[in-house]
């Protein structure tokens, strides 16, 4: 049995202050002086195991799941804040409303949300600055969230109300940072009225919800988005989701659902803003589109738009670390585990690996319209794996390709920008992404 290497705590306090700020050059200095599995002890969760391994990640994923469940992070702090939806419930609660969501996400269901999330889009994108730099970041988070939103509420009036969800969810987040990376301080956050406030936030975001689904239960309308599919959906005796259930629900879609895909974006359009030759390419790409409508059978024929959109998150995923706990002794990767050790992988590390791709640290547009996906499985994760895996990744995947295709069929985009600042939260932001559009000539 292999011994994993150590990380003192002394290294761990000295360090603090930095990981407090980024924690990924500290973890990538580990990984290549102790290999691609080692272990660090801390003062609040006691020992910590963390991989790069594919070998490794693929069995706490995929063949060893059972083993192994969410940990404290999402199934307590975060859920205390969103509650117990798909991202943070475990056990029979989790498989019964899996079996019961994701068949809203399949393919001919997302078919009659095409069209409300490329209006979404296009209304969102009229904010856009013409000629004058501007950080679009937050034009990103508003654009997801607003596609998230209208495809849950599509026939309701909803603006001012759902921008302030957006503020509390966004709030609440810094607050679970500062809990996550600064343990020892878990007291002060009590003591002084930090959490009690954040849960207050939280009651008032989930009372937003709440109004929305009476509006459209006393409107009487019916309508082809989520919220109408989620208060269709029922359990095996026939029986509807109680209310309680469905904010939980709704409240992990909109935190899930919009952040990781403004990430994402913000990211690609940066290297897009980088590479005008590539934008050249992407733009005779989407000019075989027909332009009255968009099918998802159209936007599956972009592959080098959707290579280009892999590839910004194979630098940067959104969910940069995986975490999950050993529910019983295990061997993972020739290391044995205890039960209720704490394991978090590393899928920013792994996506950089040199042993697995070809200049690592490059963006390469065409990387994945050039080879098989089977060539890249093991090593490739934006959106998890197994059983956990993200369910709203299709979603996730159409919506990104059509900000696209909305973006470059207009404008050509420019940057000053070398490299961007990376901001690791509960997911990997930008700190700022400053592009300039000009628009194309007719």
């Amino acid at each position: 049995m292999k011994k994993l290497p150590q990380v003192s705590v002394i290294k761990v306090l000295w360090n603090s202050q930095q990981i407090l700020k980024n924690p990924l050059p500290f973890h990538k200095v580990n990984f290549q002086k102790l290999g691609d599995t080692f272990e660090i002890t801390t003062l609040g969760d006691g020992k910590l195991v963390f991989s790069r391994s594919p070998r490794f990640i693929k069995e706490v994923l995929q063949k060893k799941h059972k083993s192994f469940s969410k940990s404290r992070l999402q199934t307590r702090d975060l859920a205390k804040y969103i509650g117990h939806g798909l991202l943070t419930s475990e056990g029979e609660h989790w498989r019964t409303h899996r079996r019961m969501i994701q068949p809203k996400f399949h393919l001919k269901n997302l078919r009659s949300l095409i069209q409300i999330m490329f209006e979404a889009i296009e209304k969102e994108l009229d904010h856009i600055l013409i000629a004058n730099e501007q950080d679009i970041f937050g034009l990103m988070g508003d654009v997801a969230f607003q596609v998230v939103a209208k495809s849950l509420f599509s026939s309701l009036e909803i603006s001012d109300r759902i921008a302030k969800f957006k503020a509390i969810t966004e709030e609440n987040q810094m607050m679970l940072i500062r809990e996550m990376r600064q343990p020892y301080l878990k007291w002060w956050f009590r003591v002084s009225g930090k959490i009690n406030g954040a849960l207050r936030k939280s009651s008032t975001a989930r009372n937003i919800l709440n109004e929305l689904i009476e509006e459209r239960i006393d409107s009487g309308q019916r309508s082809t988005d989520l919220l109408d599919m989620l208060l269709e959906a029922t359990y095996e005796d026939g029986s509807k989701m109680p209310r309680k259930q469905l904010i939980d629900e709704l409240f992990i879609l909109f935190s899930a659902g919009y952040e990781t895909t403004a990430n994402a974006l913000s990211f690609t359009l940066c290297f897009l803003a980088q590479n005008a030759e590539l934008q050249e390419e992407l733009f005779k790409e989407i000019a075989m589109l027909n332009s009255d409508s968009i099918e998802i059978e159209d936007l599956q024929k972009l592959m080098l738009t959707q290579s280009c959109i892999n590839e910004a998150m194979r630098l940067y995923p959104p969910a940069y670390f995986i975490d999950r706990v050993a529910t019983e002794e295990v061997e993972i990767d020739g290391y044995q585990l205890k039960k209720d050790t704490l394991v978090l992988l590393s899928i920013y590390e792994l996506h950089r690996y040199a042993n697995y791709w070809e200049n690592p640290e490059d963006f390469i547009g065409s990387r994945f319209k050039d080879i098989e996906g089977k060539e890249y499985t093991n090593y490739f994760y934006p959106f998890g794996a197994g059983p956990r895996m993200c369910i709203g990744n299709a979603f996730a995947t159409y919506e990104m390709i059509m900000v696209v295709v909305s973006l470059i069929k207009k404008y050509r985009i420019s940057t000053k920008m070398d490299c961007v600042e990376i901001n690791p939260m509960i997911t990997l932001k930008p700190k700022e992404v400053k592009l300039s559009f000009h628009k194309r000539k007719a």
